[in-house]
């Protein structure tokens, strides 16, 4: 499955069950723009989890109530409280360990 893409209108429904990796990003971000194909191959290959995505230039009400300061920001969720967060770019593999470790 491939990433979804997370809105203040399906926020909770997309977050509210299960783990749920969420990436705040932004179409001008540079590190952004390296990681969102590294997030949808985790959205394509993992089964464990939902990788979702809110872009913070539309969605600004999510990353001012989540605190995002920079971006990119993958936020781990479980059953709709956060878990963890990363902040910054990271390698696959480095990603799947965190939230696999988190979970």
């Amino acid at each position: 499955m491939a990433s979804v893409k997370i809105t203040n209108e399906n926020f909770e429904a997309e977050t509210g069950a299960g783990a749920v990796l969420v990436d705040f990003w932004a179409e001008w971000c540079g590190p952004c723009k390296m990681l969102g194909p590294v997030i949808e191959e985790i959205g394509e290959e993992e089964k464990g989890f939902k990788v979702g995505k809110v872009d913070i230039t539309t969605e600004k009400e999510l990353a001012q109530q989540f605190g995002v300061m920079s971006i990119p920001t993958l936020v781990l969720f479980k059953d709709g409280k956060e878990v963890d967060r990363l902040i910054g770019a990271y390698p696959k593999e480095a990603i799947v360990h965190w939230v696999k470790e988190k979970l």
